[in-house]
């Protein structure tokens, strides 16, 4: 199936990925894993939950986690529109869609709009959040890897053709995707709002599940201390994947477990697709160098594991094809 003609007058506008709700079972040891040793920064926390925000971020988070007896799961992942009526476009949207839309109260967010996409995935919508002051010079904060933004999301999908389609629908643009030769089907896509490679991705996989969640550093050097760091404060065995260079988007990348299996790229050095008539770069499934352009292959725990949707069911994909994997 072809990639489609990008939308470029949604129904509603979606400016970026914007926050995920992570939930754990030990608020202290994520605390120690996101805050101390990533360097994420703390803007709000109680018994249940801790807010954080990246350094350059002005919204008040980009991740919650949230204390739960389901550990290992994503409660939603949210994104940000460009204003306020917006939000009502996107529930006509939704609901024409059919769609389950709720209007939901979010700490430190205004009008919030909770739906799901059309896997399942459930996906939340806003326009005000609180604002901080910004911190992006204050370097005596800087910690761990250095964090400045929250970049992407990538998901497991049992059909990515499909998960494709419905992005595109409400204005996500392809900038790189794999094809399956033999289905002529997509196995992988990734789709931007913000002008970087993605916001939004989708791997072939049991889904929906969230793969991951991807956070921009400033160099590849704070990758390599990140790296030191785990491996001297007993989280060497959290290292999943790198460093290395995808052949997709060109990022320099490393990917980690944190203690309840979340997994998190650390990211950098990815190019801008702001045009609007950029044309999407396709990919051979089983050219090494698309997932790595150098380093290891991907383990096979890359392809396997994920964090399931609280309540969502999943399903299998029936693309047989494989990419290449390490031994």
């Amino acid at each position: 199936m072809p990639v489609p003609a990008p939308n470029l007058y949604p129904d509603f506008n979606t400016i970026r990925l914007s926050h995920v709700c992570l939930n754990v079972a030990d608020l202290a040891a994520s605390r120690a894993f996101y805050v101390d040793t990533l360097g994420l920064q703390v803007t709000d926390e109680s018994d249940d939950r801790i807010y954080l925000r990246a350094m350059e971020e002005r919204g008040h988070h980009c991740i919650i986690l949230q204390k739960s007896d389901q550990p290992g799961t994503v409660d939603v992942m949210g994104f940000k529109t460009f204003d306020d009526p917006d939000l009502d476009r996107a529930h006509d949207y939704f609901n024409a869609m059919g769609r389950p839309v709720e209007w939901v109260e979010r700490p430190h967010q205004g009008r919030t709009l909770l739906t799901s996409d059309n896997i399942g995935i459930p996906l939340e919508f806003y326009h005000k959040m609180d604002r901080l002051p910004p911190i992006h010079q204050k370097y005596a904060l800087y910690r761990g890897v250095k964090p400045l933004r929250i970049d992407h999301f990538n998901c497991f999908s049992h059909d990515v053709d499909a998960s494709v389609a419905f992005y595109n629908d409400i204005g996500f643009r392809v900038t790189e995707y794999t094809e399956d030769a033999e289905s002529g089907r997509l196995w992988a896509a990734w789709m931007h709002r913000k002008g970087g490679v993605h916001d939004m991705a989708f791997t072939n996989g049991t889904g929906p599940r969230l793969h991951h969640v991807a956070f921009w550093v400033p160099t590849p050097l704070n990758i390599i201390d990140l790296l030191d760091l785990m491996a001297t404060t007993g989280y060497v065995s959290n290292i999943e994947r790198g460093p290395g260079r995808h052949g997709i988007s060109n990022a320099f990348f490393l990917y980690i477990l944190d203690p309840d299996g979340h997994r998190i790229e650390i990211y950098c050095s990815d190019y801008q697709t702001v045009d609007p008539d950029l044309e999407p770069i396709k990919w051979d499934l089983q050219d090494p160098q698309r997932q790595t352009l150098w380093g290891a292959p991907a383990p096979q725990s890359w392809f396997k594991h994920g964090s399931p949707f609280v309540g969502v069911e999943t399903r299998d994909s029936d693309i047989a094809a494989s990419p290449i994997v390490a031994p």
